[in-house]
């Protein structure tokens, strides 16, 4: 079966943790110099947020680590500024541009298939998980959306945060997507934006399953595997590393004797004489396109454990990295697949006939090498293309980057 892949960008991430807090500080002010009260300073990927007091003032008390800040204020720009705290209080002064641009001036020519490529969205971007099920878009108005048939790709963004309501695990996500992706041709979904988790209002019995639901989501997730890894963990913690080896397909004939072989039939099919091609025969046309969507190459999955130590490297106190050839082949042994995930055409990857129906997702490397951080953050997330199980979990399936698992996770 093919793999559907996903490239997650998500600008969030990268902080260490350390027993300090450092400060930072600043005034939000407009052009003019105007003291800007009441915007919302936010901690992408995270539930750490604040408002700017009457005099434009915030205050965020933040570990050592590298952080992506986002102020918004409605009238103005959103803006936003990466920073790396490393040992002492930071201030940051920040200018917020007047917006002249009106939501109305955007749903001035309505398009009759909106409400088509809005729901392609919410399944590639929150996903079709039975998390997904219980998720609602507050505010789809927003979503500025585009569909280019000559590339059959679907673009949607927004200058504003896209609300999502998750009564699965109990969060209510604002989210400033910079760039959503999906192309039907390639089946490959990208995104990068902006996101940040409040906790939803319910009962003591709600929060207790909320609480449940959000380990789940969070055990065995790509963030759940990269904390593992970075404590050297992955294999105790239930994940096994392999290798998918893709090995040239030798049954198949090299390009240019398949390209030689069409053209030559192509040309006599449509010339003068009109001469009747025998299907049947082993030069014809038909047989020289088979040949031509024969896969380039074979993967074999090679079941020899990838050690962590010669996996990871240490790039310094706060960062790791991985970088491997092939693609990693990222066993879950603790869950088996949702029933949901197998009956789906074109998600699962390829398994043995012996090994149960563990979540398996493969990782594919775009850009080398990949740098992670204690709290599974990736520091380049755009470096790494997902398949099988980690594809089909999305936004549904998130918890903040700073959402920490029970101590006592063995139980």
């Amino acid at each position: 079966m093919k793999s559907f892949p996903v490239l997650f960008f998500l600008l969030v991430v990268k902080i260490c943790f350390a027993q300090q807090n450092y400060v930072l500080s600043g005034t939000v002010k407009d052009k003019r110099g105007e003291v800007l009260p009441g915007a919302g300073v936010y901690v992408s990927g995270y539930k750490m947020a604040t408002v700017t007091d009457n005099n434009g003032n915030y205050i965020l008390p933040l570990k050592p680590g590298n952080y992506d800040i986002l102020v918004q204020l409605i009238g103005y720009k959103t803006v936003n500024k990466n920073i790396i705290i490393a040992n002492k209080a930071i201030k940051l002064d920040l200018v917020l541009e007047e917006s002249i641009t009106q939501l109305s001036e955007v749903t001035i020519k309505p398009d009759p298939n909106r409400a088509h490529y809005i729901a392609m969205f919410k399944d590639f971007f929150i996903g079709t998980t039975p998390n997904a099920q219980q998720c609602k878009m507050i505010n789809p108005n927003v979503l500025l959306v585009d569909y280019n048939r000559d590339e059959a790709k679907l673009t949607v963004k927004t200058n504003q945060f896209l609300i999502i309501e998750n009564q699965a695990l109990g969060y209510r996500i604002k989210y400033l997507i910079n760039n959503f992706e999906y192309s039907s041709r390639t089946k490959i979904i990208y995104y990068e934006g902006f996101p940040y988790y409040e906790d939803l209002k319910g009962s003591a019995r709600k929060k207790k399953i909320w609480a449940k639901k959000r380990l789940t989501a969070y055990l065995g997730s790509p963030q759940h595997f990269f904390t593992s890894l970075y404590n050297g963990r992955a294999t105790e913690e239930g994940f096994i590393i392999n290798k998918l080896i893709t090995q040239p397909n030798r049954d198949k004939p090299s390009d240019s004797i398949i390209n030689a072989n069409i053209k030559r039939l192509t040309k006599l099919q449509g010339g003068l004489l009109q001469k009747k091609i025998n299907f049947n025969q082993g030069d014809s046309l038909s047989y020289w396109i088979r040949q031509k969507n024969l896969p380039d190459g074979i993967s074999i999955l090679s079941r020899s454990p990838v050690a962590q130590d010669t996996l990871v490297h240490i790039k310094n106190q706060n960062v790791k990295s991985i970088n491997f050839t092939d693609k990693l082949y990222i066993i879950y042994t603790k869950e088996k697949e949702d029933a949901l995930f197998a009956n789906r055409i074109g998600l699962s990857i390829n398994r043995p006939l012996d090994m149960p129906d563990y979540q398996v997702s493969t990782i594919t490397l775009q850009i080398a090498p990949v740098y992670f951080y204690a709290n599974g953050g990736i520091y380049n997330p755009r470096a790494m293309l997902y398949a099988g199980y980690w594809a089909w979990e999305k936004i549904a399936d998130s918890v903040p980057m700073d959402y920490l698992p029970p101590v006592d996770l063995k139980k």
